[in-house]
């Protein structure tokens, strides 16, 4: 693993929480986008080498309205940015991870990204993630 890439944190109104961060952190989201995969609208901020995810669900199918009920508003995951997620995924699984996927799935960000189950990570969702070339 090469560095935490970012924290993701659950929304239940997007627009007011991008407001929040923007007062927050005194910068506008340098991306937006929809992950169908995930079905999530996502925003980034840059925050020096790191960066904040806010996750807003796109329908009621979402992880993320699941999320939402459970716990409410609040850190739904940490990413790590990995330089080989196949090898890595296979690293966790002999380690006796639980992953969410078998295969790394196209994510938000130009990223391939596969989750640890929390039960496997005290209780936190693991992203990893790595670049797509």
């Amino acid at each position: 693993m090469k560095n935490i890439d970012h924290i993701g944190i659950a929304v239940k109104d997007f627009s007011a929480a991008n407001g929040l961060f923007y007062k927050l952190l005194n910068e506008e989201p340098y991306k937006t986008e929809i992950v169908e995969s995930e079905k999530v609208t996502t925003s980034f901020f840059r925050i020096g080498e790191s960066k904040i995810e806010l996750l807003e669900a796109l329908d009621e199918d979402s992880p993320i309205v699941k999320f939402l009920e459970k716990k409410g508003e609040g850190i739904h995951h940490i990413a790590f940015e990995v330089t080989d997620i196949v090898s890595e995924m296979q690293r966790l699984k002999a380690e006796g991870f639980q992953l969410l996927s078998d295969v790394p799935k196209p994510g938000a960000d130009n990223k391939l990204v596969c989750f640890v189950h929390p039960k496997s990570a005290n209780g936190v969702l693991i992203e990893l993630c790595q670049e797509i070339k």
